[in-house]
């Protein structure tokens, strides 16, 4: 009975750190905003560190966000803004960590805490790609999120 435990331990700390491990390679923590490309990465600036409880795969986020398409020459790198939750006066309530939105704001919300914020510049191959979308942001561009975690819950959820 021991042994299975140590066993069951054991797999679940290799989980830990394979997803650790991942979450590494897709994120590149920075003080300040990129002033050129940005290679493969997910570019994370910690705005405010909230204090709730930390957004973990398989839990729904309920976030305030703005998308912008990256502009480099801009202070803010404020380019197009193309989605908000903020504009339309409702939260988003989705689950994390099954691609439910693209790569980059999946993977940079991950290890947030309620009250947090944080400004995400997404590399295309973490974006939408080599395709349009919403009309509004061209193929192959560089993104920029903020991001706001509202609350971290069991099912989804608007507050």
């Amino acid at each position: 009975m021991l042994r299975s435990i140590l066993h069951a331990l054991c797999a679940l700390a290799l989980v830990a750190s394979a997803t650790a491990l991942a979450q590494s390679r897709a994120l590149q923590f920075a003080e300040a905003l990129p002033t050129a490309a940005i290679g493969n990465k997910t570019i994370v600036i910690e705005g405010r560190i909230g204090t709730g409880r930390e957004a973990e795969p398989q839990l729904f986020v309920v976030i305030d966000y703005e998308g912008f398409v990256f502009d480099p020459s801009q202070p803010d790198g404020r380019g197009r803004k193309f989605d908000s939750s903020r504009d339309r006066g409702q939260a988003l309530s989705v689950l994390l960590g099954v691609g439910r939105m693209v790569t980059g704001l999946d993977k940079g919300i991950q290890g947030m805490r309620v009250g947090g914020t944080r400004t995400l510049v997404i590399p295309p191959n973490m974006g939408y790609g080599n395709r349009n979308a919403f009309g509004e942001v061209p193929p192959n561009s560089t993104l920029l999120f903020e991001v706001e975690l509202l609350d971290v819950v069991p099912e989804q959820n608007i507050r």
